[in-house]
């Protein structure tokens, strides 16, 4: 009874009195005007923002109309060419909010779970004359409000909640009421005519002239149409038939016929015909066909009227018309696909492509009849991957401490932390900007980013949205709840920009009441964080720059009164957070700058302020001998508090853990770029950090959208999220191991499990961007496609490069440089990416047009065709734009040119087809272009283009005839399309939705809609299993597939004859190896043929079982099938298994020892040969060296294994070692000096080699310690630092191993370009000299070992070698060979028994027993697998710990123990996360080293007592004491026997002193790891500062050459430096000033230890830079040839000088001019030499703004054939002992160095050189000039008096940087990372 007062009809304007604004409210450009139309008062509502002109009823959005009439009437006209807007708020019985939206500014349907969109389209016939369009008439929009919930959201409507007109329109009034109005029908002509329908009331009623019709005038709009009459019916029964004139408004079916999924793009349109369309129709009624409408929403044709082409409309609109006769009736469906026949006494016109078959027209009525499309909904969103979106400082724990809250983009997730599992919260249209969850858990508050912010509250439990409403602010960046819940906090800034402060009360939410807005304030100061205190929820506060205040909610306002912060008003603040004390409550603070403020709440006062400051240096993990000051404070990010601890996160990627007296750290995990203390995983700064309810956990977040926790009791971090740091571009499906990879803009291609929604792996290409993925459809491989062009394959089981298609450049696998074999392929931007389904073919195209064909089921992929220009050069990278047909047989894309598709044959690139869009639609206003391609099931063998009109065209791929078209409707075409592999339902993508078509559907195809993406949809694409959809954009969305599962048919892609079958596909590589090698049980059917002078191949089987005898069976012809034929050549052992025959018996663990390689002779000892029943244990392999082979103790004989076939794989191991790859060759007949008359003398070497691994030598007790340094062995004095440097290695050294005596030391290196062998030199300790030359291995030494007793030497080969070897010490002869089947990690000697040697590898240890008889050495060997309850790791690492114990350490972070005595393994614990690559044992304690940078010492004294527990021992017992973090994976490490001290190399190239006592690390030696770039030095010589590619610059103490200080800039080269001269105002201030690769000018203060300054003055990066002679002025130049000239001071740019643009500068040098005059004036003369052989040099006086050139040299090109790698560098510089003369080299043809006078004009000498130079340092005291060249790896002394000259040798690489000190004492020159300081004698 409430809505009776509201019958029939409300008068709305009336009844809310709307011309006094007192219950409504108007904003804007709103002023009444006359109609002359209506004759009466109207509103024009105007302007050119609709948000900003409006009326609103009622007048607050916290009041309510509370209107309950069904139908609502909208009297309104649009203003010509302009936009409207109207919004209605409408009320469901479960009160919630829907909003609806009409507008013509939507161009689609849009819906949410709470917003409906629908677009207003007026399409315009040809109307009569004086009668206005459609979009110019007044119109009576009539609403059916009931109908609008029931059937697009399934709710049933309750009331009108608010109502806004938005500009540009003229409205009359609105009414309301149950009643359906007639607007064309008055009182009197119903009575008159009887007619059974309800009139328009008076005053509703338009104003028509006499003797004319209503609809010329208006237009009457229902929506939606009324679902209890036909069309048919509603138009026999509002229309007569006589009045077949004027214009005919067109019917539309209702949609209540079909699904609310299937209406994705409805629109209110009004289509208006001519007068003659409507004189055409004939005057007699004729009996309209039986028409049901399907839900795939069929077209009908018009019967009988004058057009064949039927129009499409956009949505469904009922609009009544007089004057449309009854034949006419035109019923139409969105989509365009087929038209039913007519009756007999019509003839359409049918379209081509369109046209029935005979089988069709004898259908009829019945092809249309109601038939099931897809189920409602199809899809339903499962999860998605991806954190963050608008900001990433969003994440809350749930009540309990089960969950996480936190946004992805548009959707809220709450992830349970056990499980894994995700709810989703959806209906946010736009990225979520702010969280907040109430005290109880039970309301959750969300806001979305963009003007104006949309607020939701949600019952959280349910995930119900209660309540929808708009926030007076633009963006919402903050919200906070009471702990009640009654009260919510939202900060934002205003329109105008200022900082807004709202409150909203929603006590009655979740009631059926609204939230109300108790407050709003403006604020001056800046608010970072808000928060509503815990304990009173009147009372709140804030901070940010520069402000922390104090807020109370009293009397309706809410005021703020700032805190008195002395000292401190000038900070940042960030955050802020509540806790109760014992004396009432206190405030916490942090700031940007580390300080930590505690505010009493009461008293609004400071008690108490601390500066934290980190126990790290910025430039590295652990304190250095030296620094100048302790360092900047913490940048504090968040805090959060518990009842005990203060969890903080701050910017340089730490989480640590405070007391509440911040005495100390309780705990620090890094969370940085780096890896982390504590086992956890970060990259980016900390964006927000909160403790779990319990305070036992602290969540997590950083600024590159990883997600985590760590718990405070384990100290264990969790991952929970990872995801892109931006919008994913491609992704592709793998089906045997259910994988997905996806590339995004962020440079990395990742790979993920579908099952869990966890990261896999992720490979990062900081250089250039991923734009294709493709997975091969039968190997662990998948190919990816980058912006370089290069297109680079990768391995999923050694998760590295296999090979790369490319001009140039390398990739880096997550901190991993991993080589490429180079090729030439593509010059753009990878556009396409497709393998065939059979896996024998890659295609891939670029931007330049071009297409490759690659065959890719070998391992190494390689080229087999490249075409030029047959791609579309103006295609975006897509997943549709190159794709194979399902046999494997057609490639299609786009191209040449935009408007044609082209086929192709896959295997011969001829072309079979090429179609032009342009002629699909001949009717169409503009050109159509092809966007993308794909192809259907086969048969029928389509293939299916989506164009730039809006529209899906299926094609015959044979014949490229049109067979149906799909209309698409949005306003973007579709530019990614997938096709299920049952060809049941067809994806496309347009913008940010999804659309599902029922593909299988001929006679038009419907669709369902899915939004939720917040940014353009880039890729969608089925699962393997077809259960699942995923697509890609903002985030990873996995969808469910709600369809049932259909057999598939004989004509699908699944049935196709190309597509292989489960069981082939699921075959890999590995197991059709096992098939040939015999791996299947059954015997070989040929037998390799080895060479008799090469050494024995193993085929080692596993331990056999305890039962079993452990003789090895033999087989032979007589065996029958499981046994082995009989083959001649040397004999090798198989054993059996039970169960198993042959080498069957390693089935199960993943291969045999196979042998992997074919012979290699090389003069092994001729006697060498195998035993087969040898005397040691069972089990065993046994060679000798002298002698006949012991006679075998079994008939028969064995096959030796299969020959590799392939170059070996490096394994997924970090202790391989791999040389660094060089271009430059070694010395040849250069000029070295005599002894004694050397000019240069070595005196140290700055750096250590991090690529060498186990290349540090120590003996306590002696003081020996010696490292490597390239292909030098540096010895040093640890006391004095004093050095010497053993030099004779050709090449890069790779490991170390010294004699227990410490008398010899043995070092090797890799193979040389002048050697077929690597080298092991023996050095004699004592003496510093070498012993002896040894070379047997080929590739590179893996490792070295001393026997225990010192007679023998074991040298073990890497993977591409396999070889180990045995040498005697006292003559140094090859004692033994072996090669060994798979590749060996590491080795090691039992220090009690020198006739025992333990290897690991690939799930084993392998023990090999030394026998010596008179000259006969005998090798022993013994196989261990792991057992399978401890896991089936590699094992990485090994160390004898007290007898008979045995140490491993495995790739996945575990330490195993093995009793050598019972040959099993008895204990396993995890010690970390990463790979062990070092182990080291000694009494009672044991140190671990891995790739997690982590060093850490155990306890492990219990473990001899837990082997007499067995395989019942636990690790319980086992503990850690210590841990380090370091700045890189630990590659070597050497101990004192207490343990207690020792020395550990990493790969960053640092040495680290290591006391465990202290719990302290010290920098011994350090070095950069990427290459040097320049050395400059401070004006008094004490200190030198070095930059590198590595991103940092470094400041060294040239006395004792140790590092000091450290500047890091991350992601960046450091490509130049330059140090201030003197100051004569500041004599005190030193400056290095450093030029980057992304062209930014850094400003390092020395004294200060900071950076002062930060200029951005080029756009590319910065190669030279210079300091003016008084310091006060920069040159700088860049990579395009700019020079630009700043002021430090004021950080300006004041002057840009293009001279040489287009070639990059490589010298600026500027000096005081002192002599001579040039012809120019000014103070300073400097230069600038560009690479295309061109000098200038300049006169200047900065200070006046002066600047004349004085001289330009150019020079002819060199002849770049001479050159292998690039072209030389310009060098030039003036002469330091003649300032007018200039010195330049490789600016001339010839291999020179010329000096130029600059008075004379002319050259003046001429030095010849063998190379092209490629640096260059004169010496200020003498004439000397020292040069490193491009080809080789030598440094020349030249002298230019004398013409003298001597070569050094000494690098490891060229010499790419020279460097005289300003002494002219030390010369500093360096090669890659290496750094030599050399003493130059006679200066």
């Amino acid at each position: 009874m409430a809505g009776v007062w509201q019958q029939p009809f409300l008068n709305v304007f009336r009844h809310f009195k709307v011309d006094e604004w007192k219950r409504s409210s108007k904003e804007g450009d709103v002023a009444v005007v006359t109609d002359k139309t209506l004759k009466c008062t109207v509103y024009r509502v105007r302007g050119p923002v609709s948000a900003g002109n409006y009326i609103q009823l009622p007048k607050t959005s916290t009041q309510s109309l509370g209107l309950t009439g069904r139908y609502l009437y909208v009297l309104f006209r649009p203003l010509p060419a302009k936009h409207f807007v109207i919004h209605l708020d409408l009320c469901t019985e479960g009160s919630q909010v829907i909003r609806v939206s009409f507008s013509n500014f939507f161009k689609e349907f849009k819906s949410t779970a709470t917003w409906l969109q629908f677009p207003f389209i007026c399409e315009t016939g040809t109307p009569r004359k004086g009668v206005g369009s459609p979009g110019a008439r007044w119109t009576c929009l009539q609403l059916d409000l009931h109908d609008i919930l029931l059937v697009y959201l399934n709710r049933r409507y309750s009331h009108l909640k608010s109502i806004r007109l938005c500009a540009s329109l003229l409205v009359r009034n609105l009414y309301t009421s149950d009643l359906c109005f007639d607007p064309a029908v008055t009182v009197a002509e119903a009575r008159c005519a009887k007619l059974p329908i309800t009139p328009i009331p008076r005053e509703m009623a338009f104003p028509v002239p006499k003797g004319e019709s209503w609809h010329d005038h208006y237009v009457h709009i229902r929506f939606p149409s009324d679902s209890s009459k036909t069309p048919s019916e509603a138009v026999q029964k509002s229309c007569s038939p006589s009045e077949a004139a004027g214009p005919m408004l067109r019917l539309l079916p209702h949609p209540a016929d079909f699904s609310k999924p299937v209406q994705d793009s409805l629109a209110l349109m009004v289509q208006k015909r001519g007068p003659t369309a409507s004189r055409q129709a004939p005057s007699v009624p004729r009996p309209l066909p039986e028409v049901s409408v399907s839900c795939e929403r069929s077209k009908v044709s018009s019967v009988g009227g004058p057009s064949g082409r039927s129009q499409e409309p956009l949505a469904w609109v009922e609009a009544t018309d007089k004057h449309v006769a009854s034949d006419s009736l035109h019923v139409s469906v969105h989509q365009t696909t087929v038209e039913p026949t007519a009756p007999e006494d019509a003839s359409p016109q049918e379209s081509p492509g369109r046209k029935q078959n005979q089988q069709e027209v004898a259908l009829g009525k019945n092809r249309f009849q109601q038939r099931s499309f897809l189920p409602d909904p199809v899809l339903r969103l499962k999860g998605v991957i991806g954190f963050g979106g608008h900001s990433t400082k969003w994440a809350l724990w749930t009540r309990d401490g089960a969950a996480v809250v936190y946004p992805c983009h548009a959707i809220i997730v709450v992830l349970c932390v056990n499980t894994r599992e995700q709810r989703l919260f959806l209906g946010h249209t736009d990225k979520v900007s702010a969280l907040a969850l109430d005290g109880s858990g039970s309301l959750l508050a969300s806001a979305q980013a963009r003007p104006h912010s949309m607020l939701r509250l949600w019952d959280f439990q349910t995930g119900e949205c209660l309540s929808l409403f708009q926030s007076p602010v633009h963006t919402v960046c903050s919200l906070s709840f009471s702990d009640s819940g009654e009260v919510l906090c939202g900060v934002g800034k205003d329109r105008h920009g200022r900082m807004t402060v709202v409150v909203w009360g929603t006590a009655q939410v979740g009631r059926g009441g609204e939230s109300v807005i108790l407050t709003k304030v403006h604020s001056d100061v800046d608010i970072q964080a808000f928060e509503v205190a815990f304990f009173d929820e009147t009372r709140m506060a804030s901070c940010g720059r520069g402000s922390v205040r104090l807020w109370r909610l009293r009397g309706g306002g809410l005021r703020s009164c700032p805190v008195d912060l002395g000292e401190h008003h000038a900070l940042e603040f960030t955050d802020l957070a509540f806790r109760q004390a014992q004396d009432g409550h206190i405030l916490y603070v942090c700031s940007r700058s580390g300080h930590i403020l505690e505010i009493d709440h009461q008293r609004m006062a400071v008690r108490c302020a601390r500066r934290l400051l980190p126990t790290q240096t910025p430039g590295g993990p652990l304190p250095q001998k030296q620094t100048f000051s302790s360092g900047p404070g913490i940048a504090i990010s968040s805090l959060s508090i518990s009842q005990a601890k203060c969890a903080m996160g701050s910017e340089d990627g730490y989480l640590r853990l405070w007391p509440l007296d911040f005495s100390s750290v309780l705990l620090e995990a890094g969370l940085g770029d780096h890896q982390p203390t504590l086992p956890a995983e970060h990259e980016g700064p900390i964006s927000s950090v909160c403790v779990s309810p319990d305070g036992l956990r602290v969540l997590s977040t950083t600024s590159s959208g990883h997600l985590g926790f760590l718990d405070i009791l384990s100290r264990e971090y969790s991952v929970l999220v990872r995801s892109h740091a931006a919008p994913v571009l491609a992704l592709a499906t793998e089906s045997s191991r259910g994988q997905l990879a996806t590339v995004s803009q962020d440079h990395t291609v990742r790979i993920w499990d579908l099952a869990t929604l966890q990261q896999l792996y992720d490979f990062a290409s900081p250089e250039e961007a991923p734009c294709a993925v493709a997975f091969h459809p039968t190997q662990p491989t998948f190919f990816c496609g980058f912006s370089s062009g290069a297109v680079r394959s990768f391995s999923l089981e050694t998760t590295e490069v296999l090979v790369e298609h490319r001009r140039s450049g390398t990739v880096q696998l997550r901190g991993k440089p991993t080589a490429s074999r180079v090729c030439r392929c593509h010059r753009g931007a990878i556009t396409g990416l497709a393998a065939s389904p059979d896996g024998s073919l890659l295609f891939s195209s670029c931007s330049r047009g071009s297409l490759a064909q690659y065959h890719s089921s070998a391992p190494q992929c390689r080229i087999l065709r490249v075409t030029a220009n047959v791609v579309c050069q103006e295609a975006c990278p897509s997943p549709s734009a190159l794709v194979v047909s399902g046999d494997s047989h057609l490639l299609a894309f786009v191209g040449p040119s935009k408007y044609t598709v082209t086929v192709m044959d896959t295997a011969s690139l001829d072309e079979l087809l090429r179609v032009d869009i342009r002629t699909l639609d001949l009717a169409g206003s503009c050109l159509d272009s092809a966007v993308a391609v794909c192809f259907g099931p086969a048969p029928p063998g389509h293939l299916l283009v989506s164009t730039s009109s809006n529209m899906v065209a299926v094609l015959d791929a044979t014949s490229g005839r049109l067979v149906r078209e799909l209309s698409c409707v949005p306003p973007a075409a579709c530019s990614v399309l997938a096709l299920s592999g049952d060809g049941r339902f067809l994806l496309t993508a347009a913008d940010r939705a999804i659309k599902v078509w029922d593909y299988s559907a001929q006679a038009g195809p419907g669709c369902q809609v899915y939004i939720g993406h917040s940014e353009p949809v880039r890729a969608v694409a089925f699962t393997p299993d077809q259960q699942q959809l995923l697509s890609v954009g903002d985030a990873i969305f996995l969808w469910d597939v709600l369809a049932p599962s259909e057999k598939f048919p004989p004509g699908s892609v699944q049935g196709s004859p190309g597509a292989p079958t489960t069981c082939e596909a699921g075959l890999g590589t590995r197991q059709l190896e096992d098939v040939v090698s015999g791996a299947n049980g059954l015997p070989r059917q040929q037998v390799p043929m080895p060479s008799q002078a090469s050494p024995p191949w193993l085929d080692i089987c596993a331990r056999p079982p305890k039962d079993h005898d452990g003789a090895f069976s033999m087989s032979d012809e007589s065996r029958g099938p499981e046994g082995l034929r009989q083959a001649s050549g040397p004999p090798v052992l198989v054993q059996k298994e039970a169960g198993r025959a042959g080498d069957g018996a390693w089935g199960a663990m993943g291969g045999p020892w196979d042998l992997g390689r074919p012979p290699n002779p090389r003069g092994w000892p001729s006697g060498l040969r195998t035993d087969l029943a040898a005397p040691g244990r069972q089990g065993m392999v046994t060679y000798r060296t002298n002698g006949e082979p012991k006679a075998p103790a079994g008939p028969g004989t064995c096959s030796t294994g299969r020959a590799r076939a392939q170059p070996p794989t490096r394994p997924d191991s970090y202790r391989h070692f791999t040389a660094r790859y060089k271009a430059s060759l070694l010395p040849k007949g250069l000029s070295f000096p005599a002894v004694g008359d050397e000019r240069l003398h070595l005196k140290a070497v700055m750096g250590y080699n991090g690529n060498g691994r186990a290349n540090l030598v120590w003996r306590p007790d002696t003081g020996f310690f010696a490292y490597t340094c390239g292909r030098l062995v540096v010895v040093e004095d640890l006391h004095s630092g004093v050095q010497q440097h053993w030099l004779g290695h050709p090449e890069e050294i790779s490991t170390l191993a010294l004699s227990h005596d410490a008398q010899v030391l043995a070092s090797a290196s890799g193979r040389s370009s002048t050697a077929s062998r690597c080298q092991i030199r023996v050095w004699d300790v004592p003496g510093g000299s070498c012993r002896q030359l040894l070379s047997h291995h080929d590739t590179a030494v893996q490792a070295l070992a001393f026997s225990p007793d010192d007679r023998l030497l074991v040298t073990l080969g890497d993977y591409g070698d396999r070889t180990l070897a045995l040498w005697s010490m006292a003559t140094y002869e090859l004692v033994s060979s072996t090669c060994l089947p798979e590749p060996v990690y590491g080795m090691a000697f039992n220090p009690w028994d020198a006739g025992e040697l333990a290897c690991v590898g690939q799930g084993a240890v392998t023990l090999w027993l030394l026998q010596q008889h008179g000259g006969d050495v005998s090798l022993q060997v013994h196989r261990e697998p792991i057992p399978e309850e401890v896991g089936g790791w590699e094992l990485t690492s090994l160390c004898y710990g007290t007898t008979p114990l045995l140490y491993c350490g495995s790739n996945a972070g575990q330490v195993c123990v093995w009793d050598m005595c019972a040959s099993c393994c008895f204990l396993a614990w995890e010690a970390d996360d990463g790979e062990i690559g070092v182990l080291l044992c000694s009494g009672a304690r044991l140190v671990s080293g891995s790739n997690t940078r982590r060093l850490r010492l155990w306890a492990v004294g219990a473990v001899p007592e837990l082997r007499r527990k067995g395989s019942g021992a636990r690790s319980s017992s086992v503990f850690m004491e210590r841990e380090l973090t370091l700045d890189g994976a630990v590659v070597s490490a050497v101990f004192h026997e207490s343990m207690d001290m020792g020395v550990v190399g990493t790969t960053a190239g640092t040495l680290w002193y290591v006391s465990w006592a202290e719990g302290t690390s010290t920098r011994l030696v350090s070095g950069h790891q990427s290459k040097v770039n320049e050395v400059v030095f401070s004006p008094s010589e004490s200190h030198c500062a070095t930059c590198s590619d590595d991103g940092s610059v470094r400041v060294w103490s040239v006395a004792s050459m140790e590092l000091l200080i450290q500047f890091q800039v991350l992601s960046q080269s450091c490509l130049c430096l330059s140090w201030s001269p003197p100051s004569c105002e500041r004599p005190e201030q030193q400056w290095v000033a450093a030029g980057y690769s992304d062209g930014t000018l850094r400003l390092f203060s020395i004294p200060l230890i900071a950076m002062e300054l930060k200029m951005h003055p080029h756009s590319a990066a910065l190669t030279a830079i210079a300091f003016s002679a008084d310091g006060q002025t920069i040159l700088s130049g860049d990579r395009d040839g700019l020079v630009a000239v700043s002021r430090p001071r004021t950080g300006m740019t004041f002057r840009v000088l293009n001279d040489h643009r287009g070639a990059p500068i490589c010298t600026i040098q500027s000096t005081r001019r002192e002599y001579g005059d040039f012809g120019a004036e000014g103070v300073d003369l400097w230069l600038a030499a560009s690479g295309d052989q061109q000098v200038s040099v300049w006169a200047s006086n900065w200070l006046q703004d002066r600047c004349e050139l004085v001289d330009w040299l150019s020079f002819p090109a060199p002849a770049l054939t001479e050159v292998p790698i690039c072209p030389p560098p310009s060098l030039a510089a003036f002469c330091p002992w003649d300032e007018a003369l200039l010195v330049c080299a490789g600016l001339s043809m010839h291999h020179e160095v010329v000096f130029y006078s600059l008075c004379q004009k002319q050259v003046m000498k001429k030095i010849p050189l063998p190379f092209f130079a490629v640096s260059m340092s004169l010496s200020p005291g003498a004439h000397l000039m020292a040069i490193g060249f491009s080809a080789e790896r030598v440094l020349r002394l030249v002298d230019c008096a004398s013409g003298a000259v001597q070569d050094f040798a000494g690098h490891d690489d060229s010499v790419q940087l020279c460097r005289f000190a300003p002494s002219a004492r030390l010369l500093f020159t360096a090669a890659h990372n290496e750094i030599l300081v050399w003493e130059v004698t006679g200066h």
